[in-house]
Parts: structure tokens; sequence; C-alpha cells
């Protein structure tokens, strides 16, 4: 994938960071097409953007590092 895929799925993130449920969806689905390098920049990104939102921080236990 390139690197406006990272992008675009950045962005699906903060659009649905609303709903806890889309977001773990959103980001398991991320998981799954993303390439290692990205998936490891992603992963940074989530844990900088989860930071004041402990609600989305459960998500990450579905993810895989």
């Amino acid at each position: 994938m390139s690197k406006s895929m990272l992008t675009f799925t950045k962005k699906v993130l903060k659009g649905v960071s609303f709903d806890v449920q889309l977001f773990c969806k959103e980001l398991e689905k991320a998981y799954k097409v993303l390439l290692p390098h990205e998936l490891s920049e992603l992963s940074e990104w989530v844990l900088q953007f989860t930071q004041n939102k402990p609600e989305l921080r459960q998500c990450l236990v579905r993810i895989k590092y």
C-alpha cells in the first residue's frame, strides 16, 4: 500500500473516533491491509491519538503489534 493508504486510514480513524466499536473495526481492517512499516507508524499514531481517549485504548488489545 502507498503512503496515501496510511493517510486515508488515519483520516477514517479520526472520523469514527466518536464510536468505540467503529474505531475498533476500522483499526482491525487497517491491520489486515497495511504493510509492516506502515503498521509501525500507525501504532505510534494510535497510541498518541488515544492518549486522552481511554475508551478507544481498549481497541489496542485486539490488534497485533
